[in-house]
């Protein structure tokens, strides 16, 4: 009897571009696969080990004779490529319309409503790197009360403030009237509080960040799981991405590092249910800069971490390694990609060596979760619990 299912979300860690990528611009696009082609020495034997390199149509990645895990990949059904969409579709939500996103800055009737609104002017109003926006308009932010308004290739309204200019309280108001002044055509994905610290020429974004997301449309493989008595545990921003739906207790996280402690923590305390973790440097630290080297050593510290996880896990867990979407870091664009995402399977009782295929939707993946846990009355997705257990 399965007890525990551990999900990590490896974020942003695609496996190879999907058949529609050419409608994204993202033709080409291989985030683990060009990590391996272009870092010197780069392997990840715990995943290796898992079969990831021999999931179907993976040239780059040393194959494993004998894997300990089932493995295979996985389609985006739902239109669009980012972290909500992707997360949403794993459990059970496949969206017909993508999130809107912003490459020109909001329109300017939708910044001179929420001018009027909070009664401040703001700065800003483009596409921006977080910290690079701070250093460019911070001193004027300080020096005036405007607050900072960006956004970025995701579906995301974010405001920056100084902390000492614009109390918190104040600053998490001024993003929930940003929330509900962003409905219709202007519903994006996510708004978020982006406070920082410090001084001209060192300033420095505070843990303070808070998201307001949209809620999901329909029940989610989560709600079914919460209803019928079962608990789910949420490490870093799933909690955020669901809106709090869904969950019965979260933590956040500073870094991956600290994702893959308090997964553990939960392993060491939750005794049944659901473990999600999200593990985002990969992808807002790494991916969105092109930093190569920098998402290669996140992922061979998420690989040694996968020992510790591995040890904790009882006789009766699953844990499923899997990601949302794809930032290919040794591509020209610094946006997320249109990819496959990697799927491995592990328990100590779990078979081994299985081929789960190319799944046509993430959904399969909460399918899978709810038939080995006995959820009830959740039907999107197709199921491979026969094919690991």
């Amino acid at each position: 009897m399965i007890g525990r299912v551990i999900l990590i979300v490896m974020d942003s860690v695609g496996i190879g571009e999907l058949p529609d990528a050419w409608e994204y611009g993202d033709e080409g696009s291989n985030t683990l696969g060009h990590i391996y082609s272009s870092v010197k020495g780069f392997r990840l034997p715990n995943m290796e080990r898992m079969g990831l390199g021999n999931i179907d149509g993976i040239t780059e990645i040393p194959g494993c004779e004998e894997p300990v895990g089932c493995y295979g990949k996985a389609a985006e059904m739902s239109k669009g490529k980012d972290t909500t969409t992707g997360h949403w579709e794993m459990m059970g939500v496949i969206l017909d319309n993508p999130f809107p996103t912003y490459p020109k800055g909001f329109p300017g009737d939708l910044i001179m409503e929420f001018e009027k609104q909070i009664g401040r002017r703001v700065l800003g109003n483009k596409v921006a790197s977080g910290t690079a926006i701070i250093e460019e308009l911070g001193e004027e932010h300080m020096a005036t009360g405007f607050p900072i308004v960006y956004t970025s290739a995701d579906s995301v309204f974010q405001i920056a403030a100084h902390e000492d200019v614009i109390p918190l309280e104040e600053l998490y108001r001024i993003c929930e009237t940003a929330r509900g002044l962003l409905v219709g055509q202007h519903r994006v994905a996510r708004v978020i509080a982006r406070p920082f610290s410090g001084t001209p020429g060192a300033f420095g974004r505070t843990s303070n960040r808070k998201d307001y997301s949209v809620e999901p449309p329909k029940k989610t493989l989560l709600d079914y799981a919460v209803d019928q008595g079962i608990e789910v545990s949420a490490v870093g921003k799933i909690v955020d991405i669901f809106s709090g739906r869904g969950i019965t207790r979260s933590v956040h996280t500073s870094d991956n590092r600290d994702g893959i402690d308090k997964t553990v923590r939960y392993l060491e305390t939750i005794e049944k249910g659901i473990v999600f973790t999200n593990l985002v440097d990969f992808d807002m630290r790494f991916g969105h800069r092109n930093n190569v080297e920098g998402y290669a050593k996140a992922l061979v510290e998420l690989d040694d971490g996968l020992t510790l996880i591995m040890d904790r896990m009882g006789d009766g867990d699953i844990l499923i390694i899997t990601a949302d979407h794809g930032c290919d870091p040794t591509t020209e664009s610094t946006d997320h990609s249109r990819e496959f995402v990697p799927i491995l399977v592990y328990g100590k009782k779990a078979k081994r060596g299985n081929n789960l295929g190319i799944r046509k939707s993430f959904s399969d993946i909460g399918a899978t979760v709810a038939d080995v846990l006995g959820i009830k009355n959740y039907s999107q997705g197709v199921s491979f619990k026969e094919i690991i257990l």
